[in-house]
């Protein structure tokens, strides 16, 4: 497979919507992170079993699949990337203030604060029950 297949499959994979590429510009600007790529990760923990996590990476890892959508390079690893298939990050400004989404196919479930989330198959964290209807994440 060549490096563009890679870079195809990638794009169809993950998607950064334009208000999310936008404000990754700035903080990399704000940050003076030129030459750094997005990286998109899923761990476990969070309320729902897994949770999402981005972080600017300065060196790539070997194994990481790479792209560039909307002008941003990303990277996510081979596991993060089998839960993020189809899955859209954006980000929203409102009054309640601003911040990443990331809308995840793949979850069946997810928390009241959108950063933990469950697949098919996964049973709920009992010890991370959310308490009075509040997502438990904070």
């Amino acid at each position: 497979m060549t490096e563009s297949n890679i870079q195809l499959e990638a794009v169809e994979t993950l998607t950064i919507t334009p208000n999310a590429a936008k404000r990754i510009h700035q903080l990399m600007e704000e940050r003076e992170l030129q030459g750094h790529a997005l990286r998109v990760f899923v761990s476990g923990g969070g309320c729902s079993g897994f949770q999402y996590g981005m972080a600017f990476e300065p060196e790539p890892r070997e194994s990481d699949s790479r792209f560039n959508h909307e002008n941003v390079d990303v990277v996510i690893d081979p596991v993060s990337l089998g839960y993020m298939t189809g899955a859209i990050i954006d980000y929203v400004d409102d009054l309640m203030g601003g911040g990443f989404s990331i809308k995840n196919p793949n979850a069946v479930s997810s928390c009241g604060c959108g950063n933990s989330f469950r697949t098919e198959g996964a049973a709920p964290h009992a010890d991370h029950a959310p308490a009075a209807g509040g997502c438990g994440c904070h």
